[in-house]
């Protein structure tokens, strides 16, 4: 939202509130599904079973049709091919290694030359993601993609765990749905056309904690979809508090790892099974985790390799996902960087129904948490550079309660009315905090090839009083 609507909702009653999140909520629910929906789920289901040689001849014509679209209608591709030919390259396109690595840069500062000449750019979906490292990307999806996008999660994030579409849900973000500096309830919007009930992450505290689980009671709550990190923070505040948590059928993570630890305290928090996901933005590498424990890759979404460099590793070694999306043929990327590292599972897991290969470990989305002088922990931050700001990079480092650095690799066009706007962020999420800037050529990565996108230096003394819950003075 802008300003000036961001202002307007903010002085809404609670009960317009809703409704305001509810109309948004019924067009992406347009979008979203259709009378296919269930047709096209109920395809996903059955794929589960499928044998190797039907995934194989299934993935292989998908394969070739996206290669050769990429090729003759994506100005990129088709401009690139057309220089290797120049330069005497005779590689046969239909190969799929004899592609380049695609990395986020490209796509970052020319997202339309990804975009087919075939299709009408004004009635595709457009989506901002800030990726795993920061990095800004804007993405189109056609409507057809993003309807068999939302039925895939229908069947293997939902339907696996006995729930869909039609089941009361809370979802736990970073959508600024409530003022910063609100100190009452509702810190939470209704949504009642997808039968959400979506919850401020920003506004968690040991204080907060039993208004968000009775919330959640009063909403009927079936399950909860949330990043791992906050997940993790309100399941230690239960435990702290002793408060009765809901009685749920599923758990779902998304967006960041969960890790054993996180996995235990949740569900000893909520007397509830937890399940993994995996998926970003660019929807080419997904993942969930069967009610046996395997997380599985979703096969009609991309055609993944596990590079070091443009090397690429054998099954269960750890390395960059390289992936070639099968689904969106609008904005093809094909052998896209993605910026996570994972392996592929070396074994088959589990005894389960499905035989979908595994993930196995999946490194790289999980940052640190901040934390304000009033004991709330702020989660992931991607949301503040999701928008077309000229920005490559950007890694948030919390030297105080309260100030906070930003370091950032500027692009073309870069000023202090950007800094400001990202400063304005930060104030509505953490209150009267400094903010500084640091612009730097290059930010430092770590040794698996990566930056941390957010770096907490507090004392540790300090984070464990305020896990504690004793406010800050």
């Amino acid at each position: 939202m802008n300003r000036h609507l961001t202002t307007l909702y903010e002085h809404m009653p609670a009960s317009v509130q809703n409704l305001f999140a509810s109309a948004r909520g019924y067009q992406l629910r347009r979008w979203r599904y259709g009378s296919e929906t269930d047709d096209l789920m109920q395809a996903a289901l059955e794929r589960d079973t499928w044998s190797v040689a039907q995934w194989q001849s299934y993935r292989e014509e998908r394969l070739a049709y996206m290669l050769e679209r990429a090729v003759r209608h994506v100005p990129y591709y088709r401009d690139q091919w057309a220089q290797r030919r120049q330069n005497g390259d005779r590689a046969a396109v239909d190969v799929l290694e004899n592609w380049a690595i695609l990395e986020k840069e490209p796509v970052r500062q020319h997202p339309d030359a990804f975009i087919a000449d075939d299709v009408d750019q004004r009635a595709l979906y457009a989506l901002h993601t800030s990726g795993t490292t920061g990095t800004p990307i804007k993405l189109w999806w056609s409507k057809s993609m993003v309807r068999q996008h939302y039925a895939l999660h229908e069947a293997r994030a939902r339907r696996w765990y006995g729930v869909d579409r039609h089941t009361p849900f809370a979802m736990l973000g970073g959508q600024l749905v409530a003022p910063i500096g609100r100190t009452t309830p509702p810190f939470w919007v209704k949504n009642y056309a997808m039968h959400q009930l979506y919850m401020s992450s920003y506004h968690l505290s040991p204080h907060t904690a039993p208004l968000y689980v009775q919330a959640m009671r009063d909403f009927d709550t079936q399950f909860i979809l949330a990043y791992t990190s906050s997940l993790y923070t309100l399941a230690q505040m239960i435990k702290q508090s002793g408060v009765e948590p809901p009685r749920l059928r599923a758990i779902i993570t998304n967006a960041e790892p969960l890790y054993d630890y996180q996995r235990a305290l949740i569900e000893s928090a909520f007397n509830c099974r937890v399940y993994e996901t995996f998926g970003q933005a660019e929807s080419v590498a997904f993942g969930s985790e069967c009610t046996a424990g395997n997380l599985h890759m979703w096969l009609e979404v991309g055609w993944v390799e596990i590079m070091a460099g443009d090397q690429p590793l054998p099954i269960g070694a750890t390395g960059d996902i390289v992936t070639t999306g099968l689904m969106n043929d609008a904005m093809p990327l094909i052998r896209y960087r993605l910026g996570d590292r994972a392996s592929l599972a070396v074994d088959a897991g589990a005894p389960c129904d499905h035989t979908l290969p595994r993930w196995g470990r999946i490194e790289g989305r999980s940052d640190d948490v901040l934390y304000t002088r009033d004991g709330r922990r702020i989660g992931r931050l991607d949301p503040i550079f999701k928008s077309d700001l000229p920005i490559k990079e950007a890694q948030i480092i919390q030297k105080s309660l309260d100030l906070i650095v930003v370091k950032l690799v500027p692009a073309e066009g870069f000023s202090q009315q950007h800094e400001r706007y990202v400063a304005e962020q930060f104030h509505q999420r953490m209150g009267a905090i400094q903010v500084t800037f640091e612009q730097v050529d290059t930010l430092p990565r770590t040794s698996n090839g990566k930056f941390r996108a957010v770096i907490n230096e507090l004392p540790a003394e300090e984070k464990a009083r305020l896990i504690a819950g004793q406010s800050g003075g």
